[in-house]
């Protein structure tokens, strides 16, 4: 089941950066993001009264879901939308697949977990790693501002959604169903969306063509109702620096769309880059060892 789970959050999720890519440009971010997760909350919340869950949570669940909406439904998203109108959206994802060292960091500092030295490895080489992915970019426009605000909002937008990571994962805690939960603080995370939008006298008007409701209905149902679900479900159910394993093939997906869809060219560095992000991943959850020819050679070490 956790293997399912998994492979449905890369495959799905591997694929939303394009579709985000495709509502950027005459509607204003927040108010994609607002109708994708209106959308998403209502199709999510009637699911819930078609499996006869309870539909409201406990009153001390309030104050975590308000944080969880605000995180993973508000800030989170508002950082990569921008974040794509700056660079491809392959690069967005390769930044993203940090998020298992924030979960790791952040696991630390308010949950107490123990913080292994090969994570602090992993951090490492990922960085560097995503410093090689932006050097063909980079290079002759280490002034353009652009370029690295685009770079410090992917950042921003990856803490976020760690920040969900470890609300879903206490909530779930409690007894509270993924589906519950994500529901509530997909509409909060809508609603302050909808407010802030307003309130910066943004338009509603949605662009009618096909590619941008299209990105909308594929981003509020598999990216947000299915794939939030899986991924929090397996947040729930094997933890969630585990859970955040499939965001290291993210950038597998996400580049090989970006590479058909947006012209995305490879270079030697991109190359590296994309590797040394991959490999900190793995090195950071001692995934290495898990390698069939890695434990051979360990077993013929202690012969």
């Amino acid at each position: 089941m956790n293997l399912l789970l998994y492979f449905a959050t890369v495959l799905i999720w591997g694929t939303t950066w394009i579709a985000i890519k495709w509502q950027t440009g005459v509607v204003a971010p927040s108010v994609s993001i607002a109708f994708r997760f209106w959308l998403a909350a209502l199709v999510m919340l009637a699911l819930v009264r078609l499996m006869r869950r309870p539909l409201l949570p406990p009153r001390k669940a309030w104050p975590l879901l308000f944080s969880q909406g605000l995180a993973l439904f508000c800030v989170n998203f508002l950082c990569f939308y921008y974040a794509e109108q700056i660079v491809p959206s392959g690069l967005v994802a390769v930044v993203f697949s940090t998020a298992p060292l924030f979960n790791a960091i952040n696991g630390r500092m308010f949950m107490g977990r123990t913080l292994q030295p090969s994570a602090i490895v992993g951090a490492v080489l990922g960085l560097i790693g995503i410093l090689c992915l932006f050097a063909p970019q980079m290079v002759g426009h280490a002034n353009d501002h652009a370029m690295w605000v685009g770079l410090v909002i992917t950042l921003i937008g990856t803490m976020s959604f760690s920040a969900g990571n470890l609300l879903s994962s206490r909530m779930q805690a409690m007894g509270l169903h993924p589906t519950v939960t994500n529901g509530w603080a997909m509409l909060i995370g809508a609603a302050i969306l909808t407010a802030g939008s307003f309130a910066a006298g943004l338009s509603f008007e949605p662009e009618s063509t096909a590619r941008y409701l299209g990105a909308l209905v594929y981003l509020a149902i598999p990216g947000s109702v299915i794939g939030f679900t899986t991924y929090l479900t397996l947040v729930g159910r094997i933890g969630p620096e585990r859970a955040a394993y499939c965001t290291v093939l993210f950038p597998f997906v996400a580049l090989a769309v970006s590479t058909v869809f947006e012209g995305y060219r490879w270079s030697p560095s991109a190359v590296v880059g994309l590797l040394l992000v991959v490999t900190g991943n793995l090195i950071a959850f001692n995934m290495l060892r898990r390698l069939p020819f890695v434990r051979k050679r360990e077993r013929t070490a202690r012969v």
